[in-house]
């Protein structure tokens, strides 16, 4: 069971979703579309490291726009913040921006219980596209829980994307033991 665009407002009148900026234009019947912040990241290493902290470098989206080439892999971040209390935030791509080639994740599409933050994007194209600051990037979709939460995302010690800020944030990874 998906939240309808009524049963979103009376959680975020609740307190339970929050959602900074808001603009009513953006609620859908059942989702709210989240817009691409100003802010890109890439790796700074070619190959990645699963075990090793790889660092990005950010850059400002310009006011003429960015081109995302094919075979490179870009982090993002949503222009909103959102707390989500009570439901499952899912993130997913506009059709828009889909039929655009533009993929904004490549598997973090969930979130959990108790997310409070900017939603860092996985950012991958089909073919070279201009992108630009605050173009609806993809909507935010939010699932009821069956049953009590024991303990929030954001109350959990080794929660390593509690509180993402509004720039792309790297793979914590490396901060697993395996």
């Amino acid at each position: 069971m998906i939240l309808s665009d009524k049963r979103i407002l009376e959680e975020m009148e609740k307190g339970t979703i929050k959602i900074v900026p808001y603009d009513r234009q953006d609620l859908g019947s059942n989702s709210y579309d989240v817009h691409l912040g100003k802010i890109l990241a890439t790796y700074d290493a070619e190959v990645l490291d699963a075990k090793a902290h790889n660092t990005i470098s950010h850059f400002e989206i310009p006011d003429e726009g960015f081109v995302l080439l094919p075979h490179a892999f870009y982090l993002g971040v949503t222009e909103e913040y959102t707390e989500t209390h009570a439901h499952v935030p899912f993130l997913e791509g506009k059709s828009s921006t889909g039929r655009l080639g533009i993929d904004i994740h490549a598997t973090a599409g969930k979130g959990d219980v108790g997310f409070c933050g900017n939603w860092t994007l996985e950012i991958s194209v089909k073919q070279p596209v201009r992108i630009y600051k605050g173009m609806p990037i993809g909507q935010l979709i939010y699932f009821p829980v069956d049953g009590e939460i024991e303990v929030k995302y954001n109350q959990k010690g080794n929660a390593k994307y509690s509180g993402q800020p509004n720039r792309p944030v790297e793979s914590m990874m490396w901060k697993n033991k395996f």
